[in-house]
């Protein structure tokens, strides 16, 4: 994706919060920075400090932590027009506990805890924005752990399938088992079975 096309896909994502001046839009973008993550390679790590926000205009990435089984717990799926990050560790400056891996070559607009700073004394009603992102972050993810309680694994597939259709078919079947909380075996057996329905 080329600049204009990724600035224009940041824009229009805050612009379903916020209305910017175009003076404003030029100050916003000047203090993202460019990111590019190959497939494969890791973002961030457990015992890193988070360095920025990400915003997602190509590709793929997940976020998870590993267990004291060496297991993986996938909590996110990050995609275009999605933003991701560790939010704990990049305000507080303390290490994280979770990985981000790009699972496709991907591309970011990342910023950094300094502009964010500036970013909010320059342009407050950037606080709205940031606000709502990351109340709908809690809200997703308290609807996730409700989820986690009250519904099979197969109803939890179903329903993944029915919000991020975009992401189904770009994960792997061990991602998406890491995901949903289930073994790989488990969820082959799932996906034969909701297919022939």
């Amino acid at each position: 994706m080329n600049f204009k096309d990724s600035h224009t896909l940041i824009l229009n994502n805050v612009a379903r919060f916020i209305d910017l001046t175009e003076l404003e839009k030029q100050k916003y973008l000047s203090l993202l920075t460019e990111i590019n993550v190959k497939k494969k390679t890791f973002l961030m790590q457990a015992g890193d400090i988070t360095q920025y926000e990400y915003f997602i205009t190509k590709g793929c990435l997940k976020v998870y932590t590993i267990d004291e089984m060496g297991a993986p717990h996938i909590s996110m799926f990050a995609v275009e027009d999605y933003w991701t990050g560790d939010m704990a560790s990049f305000m507080t400056k303390k290490p994280t506990r979770y990985f981000i891996k790009a699972t496709e070559d991907s591309e970011l607009l990342g910023i950094s805890r300094a502009n964010y700073d500036l970013l909010f004394q320059e342009i407050p009603k950037f606080e709205r924005f940031y606000r709502i992102l990351y109340q709908r972050s809690l809200i997703s993810y308290i609807k996730r752990s409700n989820h986690g309680i009250s519904l099979s694994a197969e109803e939890r597939y179903i329903e993944f399938k029915k919000k991020y259709p975009n992401v189904v078919n770009r994960i792997t079947q061990k991602d998406l088992a890491g995901y949903i909380g289930i073994t790989p075996e488990f969820m082959s057996k799932i996906i034969t079975k909701v297919n022939r329905k």
